[in-house]
């Protein structure tokens, strides 16, 4: 594996290891971490009348977040090599380059929809940047999927 493409996978798994620890993180923040986020309304409501559902969806998140780090990790060969490694890579980059380019065609076509999955309207700043990243991050799991 060239040495480009073992840092691109490093650098996809970093992102997906910290925003698996930004999900632990909402769940301590509480409501207003939720909101700031962009979590749909819903969730902030029951978030701030204690609900266990949104501790839940987040921990649950989180755990996911962790496991495709340590995919990439694996790929990049920095810890041993994971069962179904390059199937894995795959398909954790495909999901995240569809978060990343899922945004747009929302935006255009079904902004209703779009309102519902994140609370937020129109051209929305954190939701651009958080598409870039998913799509950079997907980017780099399909590049490692290619070289392992």
């Amino acid at each position: 594996m060239s040495q480009s493409i073992r840092r691109y996978l490093i650098c996809s798994g970093i992102i997906a290891l910290l925003a698996g620890v930004l999900h632990l993180a909402i769940i301590f923040g509480g409501p207003d971490w939720y909101a700031f986020f962009h979590a749909p309304a819903r969730i902030v409501r029951l978030a701030t009348v204690g609900a266990l559902y949104p501790k839940i969806f987040c921990l649950a998140a989180a755990v996911l977040l962790m496991l495709c780090a340590g995919y990439a990790f694996s790929g990049a060969g920095l810890i041993r090599r994971l069962p179904f490694l390059h199937p894995a890579l795959v398909l954790i980059g495909s999901v995240f380059i569809l978060r990343g380019i899922a945004f747009f065609p929302l935006l255009l076509w079904r902004p209703d929809l779009l309102a519902r999955v994140c609370d937020c309207r129109g051209l929305d700043p954190f939701l651009v940047v958080s598409s870039v990243i998913c799509l950079a991050t997907g980017i780099g799991y399909v590049l490692g999927a290619r070289k392992t």
